[in-house]
């Protein structure tokens, strides 16, 4: 009955969780053609969404307001709706705690949302990124406490989100999609529900852990190869070798060769949390995860290595940090976008006034952001903001909105952490690059 839903289209589908994963795939859901319920717990995106109002860059705001009016989509925070959903599909937070241990709150709170509204042929699909064996030891126990049977009732997958925010290229509709479920019956019906919707390949895995690990693989070799080439950089700088140019110089190797950058750290959603929760799992294995955890202590230490590498070109100049006037570039954790999660940029706003240096933030694409539990607001890019700073710390690779010419032309110093200037064309003597 649900396989004829989903190839007539027919079928609800509810997503919980609308924000950088959730929100899109919603879109993308009702775009093709199914009735998409969306539902959060935080009730300014529900009346967001339900007036049209787009808070996600990935998403299209004319998409979303024509989906409104054809009463292809809605969201909602009464659960009870899921009663209606013939899917559900889990996009909620798995944040780490302070102590770098996985946090499932989120997800055995919606899983056990779902089980009291379960019913007979309903496929529940779990999209948050988490640890090998979650869908199976955790997801599964609470929807089956209801005394209905996964694989003969209703189904169960993993499908791991594939998010990129602000990539021009690849959006959910159009990058590839790994499905593993709890059974034969699990995995071809999440697989015929995402080549229903995708225009991209479906690729099926033997089970959720595949398709777990998968995930955590892919942003375990992200956080592997940053913190190689951060390291690289360090060791360059002392050693008076020019790491961009050594990357550019690797680069033309057609084979064996990948480029990775350094920057002030890693930023955002998944890089600097997946691999850990693969550090937490392999303890039950009696396994230590020596690499990941030397990568997420070189890549966390980035943001005192910026302080300490402004701090000493400030002395160069007979200047002290202490009550310089500095002015960071860049909030965000990633250029052209305006999601500071995890950014590393705030780790190098901690230091710097550790060190009791007078920063101002400037970033086109953050109006006010929280630090350290107090909201801050950035402030607008000025000649005068540059001619008054001391040292100007570019920590976001912002392509769009900043007149970068006219901060070369004003700035005293800069410390260009992401090597964008170059990007643009400027050179100087006012310019050091990480």
């Amino acid at each position: 009955m649900l396989k004829e839903k989903i190839l007539n289209k027919t079928a609800v589908v509810g997503v919980i969780g609308l924000g950088y994963v959730g929100l899109p795939l919603a879109v993308e859901k009702a775009k093709a053609g199914f009735t998409v319920i969306g539902f959060d717990i935080q009730k300014k995106r529900v009346d967001m969404v339900n007036k049209g109002e787009n808070y996600i860059g990935d998403v299209v705001t004319e998409d979303l307001q024509d989906l409104l009016k054809k009463g292809k989509i809605f969201a909602t925070n009464d659960f009870d709706k899921l009663k209606d959903c013939d899917v559900a599909t889990i996009c909620v937070p798995t944040p780490l705690d302070k102590f770098k241990q996985p946090d499932l709150t989120y997800v055995v709170n919606t899983a056990k949302d779902i089980a009291k509204r379960l019913h007979r042929e309903m496929l529940v699909v779990l999209e948050s990124t988490t640890y090998p064996g979650t869908t199976e030891e955790v997801v599964l126990p609470i929807l089956e406490s209801t005394g209905l049977k996964c694989e003969e009732d209703f189904y169960l997958a993993f499908s791991p989100e594939r998010v990129d925010p602000g990539n021009l290229v690849y959006k959910t509709k159009n990058t590839p999609k790994v499905v593993g479920g709890v059974g034969k019956k699990s995995t071809e019906v999440a697989r015929m529900l995402y080549e229903s919707v995708l225009e991209a390949p479906v690729f099926v895995v033997s089970s959720p852990k595949e398709a777990e690990m998968s995930k955590i693989l892919e942003n375990t070799f992200r956080i592997v190869n940053i913190a190689l080439i951060n390291e690289m950089a360090i060791v360059a700088e002392k050693m008076g070798i020019k790491i961009w140019e050594v990357i550019e110089a690797a680069s033309t190797k057609p084979f064996g060769f990948m480029p990775f950058y350094p920057g002030p750290g890693v930023g955002g959603h998944c890089i600097p949390i997946d691999p850990f929760y693969l550090t937490y799992k392999a303890r039950e294995y009696d396994y230590h995860t020596r690499l990941i955890e030397l990568a997420g202590e070189i890549n966390d230490y980035m943001p005192q290595y910026v302080v300490q590498r402004a701090m000493q070109l400030l002395n160069e100049r007979k200047k002290c940090l202490n009550g310089a006037k500095v002015l960071m570039m860049g909030i965000a954790y990633k250029g052209d976008i305006d999601d500071v999660r995890e950014s590393p940029a705030l780790k190098v706003l901690e230091h710097l006034e550790k060190n009791k240096a007078n920063v101002l933030v400037v970033d086109p694409y953050v109006e006010k952001f929280t630090f350290m539990g107090e909201e801050r607001k950035t402030e607008k890019l000025t000649q005068e903001l540059c001619k008054d700073a001391d040292i100007v710390i570019i920590t976001t690779a912002h392509k769009k909105r900043i007149d970068y010419k006219m901060v070369v032309e004003n700035s005293q110093l800069i410390f260009d952490t992401k090597n964008i200037l170059k990007t643009f064309g400027f050179f100087g003597e006012n310019i050091v690059v990480l």
